[in-house]
């Protein structure tokens, strides 16, 4: 990934992103990538995203949120917060004109968060696996209170050897930030991808967050035999197919 390049912060925190070569035109809304937890620009799926917009004359932004990455900090202190005031950093010194958000698990919160800060900025949204408000359902009673009295939880990771940490900075930050429980106040057009076999994120998600935007022009599409990650090659030519829609 020899393309990538550093925006800093106002603090020194140095963000990685990669930004396709400006086309003008430039066709369509700019597609901005949001990974999932512990997820960075180099997977399958932003990748993809990037090369096909690439090859279509699109505009798209990737990036790591810090302590992600190639982004400096440290995980540990990472927020949702932290990772939305990023986001809209960078495309407020990157990006023209309006927003695609694409949001893989958690990202797909993330994406809420920054596209009500977008306002009429923003053109549309894709969820895969969205997982909005997984701090409320995606942990047990037990679990909850070793993050409320401010312990760090660890998990068995299924995607690789090191156990998930769930940091109570992150926690907290995420309980200040739900979103499922009123109406969520954007009204753009939204497509959430959502496997059946998603063994992390319940697909019922997906229909819980379609009822919760504002917007009446939401489409909700299930995979029967899509898992979480939903990055077999069918269904990378699903999310290619569903982000092209919005151009």
């Amino acid at each position: 990934m020899s393309d990538v390049q550093f925006h800093e912060m106002q603090d020194g925190r140095r963000i990685a992103y990669r930004l396709t070569v400006d086309t003008e035109p430039k066709i369509g809304p700019t597609l901005v990538f949001l990974p999932g937890y512990m997820s960075d620009m180099a997977g399958g799926k932003a990748t993809a995203l990037f090369e096909e917009a690439q090859a279509q004359g699109r505009a798209c932004l990737l990036l790591d949120y810090s302590g992600c990455g190639e982004s400096s900090g440290d995980f540990a202190d990472g927020t949702l917060s932290c990772w939305r005031d990023e986001v809209l950093t960078l495309i407020e010194a990157h990006v023209s004109g309006s927003v695609l958000l694409v949001g893989s698990s958690m990202g797909g919160w993330l994406m809420l968060l920054i596209g009500e800060a977008l306002g009429d900025r923003l053109a549309g949204m894709v969820g895969i696996a969205a997982a909005p408000d997984f701090t409320r359902w995606g942990f047990g009673e037990e679990q909850r209170a070793v993050m409320a009295r401010g312990e760090t939880l660890f998990e068995e990771n299924p995607y690789g050897p090191e156990p998930t940490p769930t940091h109570p900075g992150f926690f907290a930050d995420g309980e200040a930030n739900l979103r499922l429980e009123d109406q969520i106040a954007i009204s753009c057009p939204v497509h959430l991808l959502h496997g059946q076999r998603d063994e992390d994120v319940p697909w019922k998600t997906s229909l819980k967050l379609a009822e919760a935007l504002r917007s009446d022009a939401v489409q909700v599409t299930f995979i029967k035999d899509g898992d979480h990650r939903l990055s077999r090659d069918q269904d990378i030519a699903r999310l290619k197919a569903t982000v092209a829609s919005f151009y």
